[in-house]
């Protein structure tokens, strides 16, 4: 009887609890032929097996939300839109300030300007003076190169109330940007934990299916040498032929879709798809927040989105003190410079100071309208900012439960990967002892990959959980 020792690698990720993966060695006795080494070269990085991972340095959770923060575009683009607000209060403060004018036009007289005086247009004083003029006088500026010019300066009076409203109006728009931005960083934090916990499941899927690879190639190995000397028959070295070709394919596939999640973490840290960078293991579970009103508390004060929903009803408010100050005339201290292309005779400019009113007297009601429909709009954007509230505690609710549950799951998924990992023990031995067939053997090697699977989806299941759950509450940016 020849007794047959099969080398499996039950694969336990390290970025899952930080355990080794489990290699079973066992001696064959009385044939002489040495124990069964294992198939894959030393260890690397973390104690994950060698070429288990692409080249490139480690990148940590905390690192790629540093870089997502710091380079990625659409935060960028939100941190101008602040910047941009603020350029635009500053330019409205300017209209507090007088208003300098200014036109020159160089041109050519092309007529002559004729200016005729009638006899005694001036009077007539006794003589010896007589009329004046004494007949008929035309004086006349002939053709030339001449310069029109005009300048003012205008202070506004009445409208420096407009203007203030103008400006704190903008200064709620500044905010509700700075909340914008608030929400597009949480918002890229959460992707990029997403993204991240994506990777790093297919970079321990991929460590173990290598693994697997490995162990199916050895078994293949032993059976062919078990169906030469006759004691297997056809059929079992073809089930482990279509073992390791499955295994092989499953390699591959879950190598191109890790690189696919690599290019758009990559994207997401604002970088060149190409970089090649490897994850490091999270922790399977942290302790929890237990308090959900607490939670919800925190939430309705500090959630982005609720945060703008609020400052939108005083926007609104705004736009309705905005309208009725159009009643108020606009009242402007004038200083007008005219020097128009005129007769020689004739002055050669005008200045004057003043009051300048401008004055919409009569609009057949339209203001009166144009406020009945802001108070409307400010009155949809309560409605609003109240059910975004109450979306918000039901949002906060549900990812609370959702965490509850994915814990719970991750004591659940722990215990069938353990037993899984114990039924596969007692099957190796009894296959050992001949007690038990091939498929048997492979039946539990699945069993225990299928456990293996399922547990690290309930860690980054549960990561995924509280990712959402801050991002529920509020925090995160």
């Amino acid at each position: 009887m020849v007794r047959v020792v099969v080398l499996f690698t039950l694969a336990v990720s390290p970025a899952f609890g930080g355990e080794n993966a489990l290699l079973f060695q066992r001696t064959m006795s009385g044939s002489g032929t040495p124990a069964l080494a294992q198939a894959d070269p030393p260890h690397g990085p973390a104690g994950a097996p060698a070429g288990a991972y692409s080249h490139g340095d480690v990148l940590t959770l905390e690192q790629a939300i540093t870089l997502a923060l710091q380079k990625n575009r659409q935060i960028q683009n939100s941190t101008l839109d602040v910047a941009k607000s603020h350029d635009q209060i500053e330019s409205s403060k300017t209209q507090r300030f007088p208003q300098l004018q200014l036109a020159v036009t160089p041109a050519y007289r092309v007529n002559p300007i004729d200016m005729t005086f009638q006899q005694g247009s001036f009077g007539t004083y006794a003589a010896p003076v007589g009329p004046v003029p004494s007949q008929n006088t035309t004086l006349t500026t002939d053709p030339g190169f001449t310069t029109a010019v005009s300048a003012s300066v205008v202070q506004p009076l009445s409208q420096l109330y407009k203007i203030g409203l103008s400006i704190e109006q903008l200064g709620v728009g500044t905010d509700m940007s700075q909340q914008d931005l608030r929400n597009q960083r949480q918002t890229i934090v959460n992707n990029t934990k997403q993204a991240y916990f994506a990777v790093l499941q297919s970079q321990s899927s991929l460590e173990s299916l290598r693994e697997q690879v490995a162990s199916s190639r050895e078994l293949l190995r032993v059976v062919t040498e078990q169906a030469k000397e006759q004691t297997v028959l056809a059929p079992t070295v073809l089930q482990a032929k279509a073992s390791l070709v499955q295994a092989e394919y499953n390699v591959g596939a879950t190598r191109h879709t890790l690189d696919s999640q690599k290019e758009q973490l990559n994207h997401l840290l604002g970088r060149d798809p190409e970089t090649p960078f490897r994850v490091r293991e999270v922790p399977a579970a942290t302790p929890l927040q237990n308090d959900l009103a607490a939670a919800r508390a925190a939430a309705l004060r500090q959630r982005p989105d609720l945060q703008k929903a609020r400052l939108s009803i005083k926007y609104a408010d705004y736009n309705v003190s905005l309208k009725r100050a159009e009643y108020i005339p606009d009242v402007s201290l004038v200083y007008k410079y005219i020097a128009p292309v005129t007769s020689d005779v004739l002055p050669q400019s005008i200045s004057y100071v003043g009051l300048e009113l401008t004055w919409d007297v009569f609009d057949w009601g339209q203001k009166e309208h144009d406020i009945a429909q802001l108070e409307r709009a400010r009155s949809q954007a309560q409605n609003s900012a109240e059910d975004l509230a109450s979306q918000v505690v039901l949002n906060v609710n549900s990812s609370f439960r959702k965490l509850e549950d994915a814990r719970n799951y991750l004591k659940v998924v722990e215990l069938n990967r353990d037993a899984a990992r114990a039924q596969l023990r007692v099957t190796m031995d009894a296959f050992r002892q001949q007690t038990a067939l091939l498929k048997d053997l492979l039946a539990a090697q699945a069993s225990l990959a299928q456990a293996n699977d399922q547990y690290r989806q309930g860690v980054l299941g549960f990561w995924e959980a509280r990712s959402n759950f801050e991002q529920a509450v509020g925090t995160g940016d």
